[in-house]
């Protein structure tokens, strides 16, 4: 059976940077969690940052291959240096992904760690770029396939590829 990893604050994990969650209704993530086919990782949190913590975005919304890379940081909103957290916990989360043999990952959209399709712009405005996370970036250049909460439906396709 082919593990998915996801995202700690989708399975209503209280590890969000206000100290919430963002606790998925959807059904094939719900059926999938029946399986035990979900393996959970907060990067953030397994990187060393707190819960609550100062709202964090990558500069100039540069993207996470560019924080990977060491041409941008992860700001947080109080303007300290959060890079390193960062970067630890992707490799975190790579590192369990591989040990779990996943493939597969639904993270949570918009985070500077999971963005899949969009990160914030690092104004701290609210305003989102496309751009994938820091995570989402390591975990995709080793060749595991990362999608957001809103394309479920997707992954679910891709799952099916993997298991024929």
């Amino acid at each position: 059976m082919q593990r998915i990893l996801v995202s700690a604050c989708l399975m209503g994990r209280r590890v969000r940077y206000d100290g919430g969650a963002k606790t998925s209704a959807d059904a094939v993530l719900a059926g999938w969690r029946e399986e035990g086919r979900l393996v959970v990782v907060c990067p953030e949190v397994t990187g060393g940052l707190p819960v609550p913590r100062p709202a964090a975005e990558i500069e100039g919304g540069a993207g996470g291959a560019t924080v990977l890379s060491g041409a941008a940081r992860v700001l947080a909103s109080d303007g300290s240096d959060v890079t390193a957290e960062f970067v630890a916990g992707a490799r975190a989360a790579l590192e369990t992904a591989r040990s779990a043999g996943i493939r597969l990952a639904v993270l949570k959209e918009g985070s500077p760690s999971c963005g899949a399709l969009a990160v914030y712009d690092g104004t701290f405005g609210g305003r989102r770029v496309a751009g994938r996370g820091v995570t989402t970036a390591l975990l995709e250049a080793h060749g595991i396939r990362v999608f957001s909460e809103e394309q479920i439906p997707g992954a679910a396709d891709y799952l099916r590829d993997l298991e024929a």
